[in-house]
């Protein structure tokens, strides 16, 4: 069952491509992917179903959402030449560190650490703000929280010697 939730959010992060950015109908969308983000792990480890495969398979649905919100918002982010070199740069540290785990692991890996989370929310929650905040001092912010994520999983990938997808953080030990 939590795989499940977890393909409805690929299915509805595909879904946003065919409405309006920004329109309660694609605000509605956006929000029923958050919330089977929020609840397939809990279920998972409710129903104890929890699997390497659901976590992959989460991360892969995270990115998905995150890929269609940056290319569907885009006109809305006030992204200048600089920001976005930015953003290619996050992304480079983030398939370096899939690239390791790959290599490391034989296998894919996105590490559930507290930054990947926190960075994670404040990506959800950027077009529900759009409205409210300046996109760019917000772009910059999510930019700064993003790296420093980003690079922490970088050393974690990097320095760990076994595999740890559920590790919190570079400090913090399970």
């Amino acid at each position: 069952m939590p795989n499940y939730i977890t393909l409805s959010r690929i299915i509805l992060a595909i879904m946003l491509l065919f409405f309006k950015p920004l329109s309660s109908v694609f605000l509605v969308i956006y929000v029923l992917c958050g919330i089977t983000d929020l609840i397939d792990g809990p279920i998972a480890r409710k129903t104890n179903t929890t699997s390497s495969l659901g976590a992959k398979l989460d991360s892969v649905a995270d990115t998905i959402l995150i890929a269609v919100s940056l290319f569907t918002l885009y006109p809305f982010l006030g992204l200048t030449h600089v920001i976005i070199l930015w953003i290619f740069l996050i992304g480079g540290i983030r398939i370096t560190s899939i690239g390791i785990a790959l290599r490391r692991f034989k296998t894919y890996a996105s590490i559930h650490t507290y930054g990947n989370k926190f960075t994670g929310f404040l990506l959800f929650v950027t077009p529900l703000w759009l409205s409210f905040i300046h996109s760019t001092i917000w772009t910059v912010f999510v930019c700064i929280i993003a790296t420093l994520s980003a690079v922490e999983e970088f050393i974690i990938q990097i320095t760990s010697k076994e595999l740890q997808l559920d590790r919190k953080g570079l400090f913090i030990r399970n």
